[in-house]
């Protein structure tokens, strides 16, 4: 059997608020993530999902626990560096993420600090701009592009480092629809063409229904594990504030209305066909 590429065994985080009250944020993950998955990471505000994700490159240590990396403990000070060019992060704000003057120099402000030679970094650049569909972008100021753009090119940064596994943090909350459509598109594609590890941290249920396996997480822990089919059409979704997709939504009350649909229609153009059939 392969070595998990993330494994969390026991993980406890708890933060210590101004007044000195401690603030458990994780309580007993025990988690595993397998090379090349596409897992999305669900729940309510305050449930623990970006402190999950910020162990998964080391931003954040365990309080108690342990989490390993490509057989890395995130926790030994020797391993910090290999584990963050491992794994990226990518955030929801693409303008606090971009801090070069030009598209390709931000893009290669990544490998610069790794102290990549000049060679290497152009051919990164090049690869990762074309991946993400911002060639014809690299001389453009960030700020003068779309907020889909901008995010994008934060992508292309992050890829321009060579990680196995890239974690985004709601990176679609703050865009408008074009915009989450290219970059909900790159993300698919890292992982589909590219064999790239996809953590989806999101609070849309349309952009889980995205990924092979979704986690919902309450309290701190994770309540709900599996593939999208099971885990959005759960009933204890709702006891956490969480909606369906909203096609399978529509399908939920077309079935009440004597439709005869089968369950786990997720998407618009699965509902469609299956529209179709009937």
């Amino acid at each position: 059997m392969s070595i998990p590429f993330i494994q969390t065994r026991a993980l406890e985080h708890v933060y210590t608020a101004e007044d000195g009250r401690s603030i458990p944020a994780l309580r007993g993950i025990d988690l595993t993530v397998h090379r090349g998955e596409f897992v999305a990471l669900i729940g309510p505000n305050g449930s623990g999902k970006s402190t999950l994700a910020r162990h998964f490159n080391a931003l954040l240590l365990p309080t108690a626990g342990e989490v390993w990396v490509d057989g890395l403990l995130t926790s030994d000070p020797r391993h910090v560096q290999a584990v963050r060019q491992r794994v990226g992060m990518v955030f929801q704000n693409p303008d606090n993420q971009l801090v070069a003057g030009t598209v390709e120099e931000d893009v290669a402000f990544g490998p610069e600090n790794l102290g990549i030679p000049p060679a290497e970094i152009r051919r990164r650049v090049d690869e990762a701009l074309e991946v993400v569909g911002m060639t014809n972008y690299r001389h453009h100021p960030p700020h003068m592009l779309s907020g889909g753009q901008k995010q994008r090119v934060a992508i292309a940064g992050a890829l321009a480092t060579r990680p196995d596994c890239i974690v985004f943090d709601e990176p679609t909350s703050m865009l408008d629809a074009e915009g989450r459509r290219q970059v909900l598109q790159t993300i698919q594609r890292l992982n589909a063409e590219l064999g790239l590890t996809v953590i989806l941290i999101t609070q849309s249920m349309d952009e889980a229904a995205l990924a092979r396996r979704v986690l919902a997480m309450e309290g701190g822990r994770v309540v709900l594990d599996g593939p999208p089919e099971a885990v959005l059409e759960a009933e204890e979704l709702e006891g956490l504030g969480l909606g369906r997709p909203y096609a399978a939504e529509v399908a939920r009350r077309l079935r009440a209305q004597g439709v005869p649909l089968p369950r786990g229609l997720l998407t618009v153009e699965a509902l469609a066909a299956a529209l179709q059939n009937i």
